[in-house]
């Protein structure tokens, strides 16, 4: 069977993103994530969301979850067999064996086919980007913008960057805006909107709100925006005005 290029691109993320789980979960918590306060139960759930997105999507790149083809329920089982399996070992490389953790991984796991249920791929990267974004954002309790400067404004700006190039490709194939203008306003406020409701849901649960991290995320909208629409527009076939007399 000859793979897709969006295919290809899906299982060479997946691959790197698969391994470096493992490496990730089999060596010991580094003091920064205590000190950050990370939820670890929401951690892990983001962590299997994008897992599963990945492994169904690599498979089954043109085609919403049929809970009726034995295909989903072996994905199913494999993919949190592994996340037992994972928790298992846990004790072998020096960290707790914890059920919470498993089940939070099997949730991770059933959100994301259920959404696939309903959602094609370019849908279902939308709402498993704004579902981890919203996650990352709101994941650890301490101050982010000081405790990781550095970190904290490179998420900001790479995650809303990619938000926004991803809302783009959804608009051209289900809001086929012909005026620039009014694609390039579409454009940037849907990822402004979406910030907004990451960082009231910031102030909701309690975690610490920094305004630079405002400036990173628009920044990485604006030049995502401007960028595409520049392309676009050096894209398109020129017309040549014919002599005149």
């Amino acid at each position: 069977m000859k793979l897709i290029s969006r295919q290809k691109i899906t299982i060479a993320v997946l691959a790197p993103f698969w391994i470096g789980l493992v490496i990730v979960s089999h060596i010991p918590i580094p003091q920064l994530v205590y000190r950050a306060e990370v939820s670890d139960k929401w951690l892990h759930f983001l962590a299997y969301l994008d897992l599963i997105f990945l492994v169904w999507f690599s498979i089954s790149p043109d085609d919403k979850v049929n809970w009726k083809k034995r295909q989903v329920l072996l994905i199913l089982f494999v993919v949190c067999a592994y996340g037992g399996i994972d928790e298992l070992l846990q004790p072998y490389v020096g960290r707790i064996k914890d059920f919470g953790d498993f089940l939070a991984n099997v949730a991770g796991v059933l959100t994301g086919l259920l959404l696939f249920t309903f959602l094609a791929f370019w849908q279902a990267l939308l709402a498993v980007l704004a579902i981890t974004i919203f996650g990352l954002t709101n994941l650890a309790k301490a101050d982010l913008s000081k405790l990781v400067p550095i970190l904290n404004a490179g998420f900001h700006i790479f995650a809303y960057a990619g938000i926004t190039a991803v809302w783009i490709k959804f608009m051209r194939l289900y809001l086929p805006y012909k005026s620039f203008d009014k694609r390039l306003l579409l454009t940037c406020v849907v990822p402004v909107v979406f910030l907004t409701v990451v960082k009231i849901g910031s102030l909701l649960l309690g975690r610490h709100f920094s305004p630079t991290d405002l400036l990173f995320a628009a920044f990485g909208i604006i030049i995502t925006a401007l960028g595409k629409k520049y392309a676009r527009k050096n894209n398109q076939p020129r017309i040549t005005p014919e002599p005149v007399g």
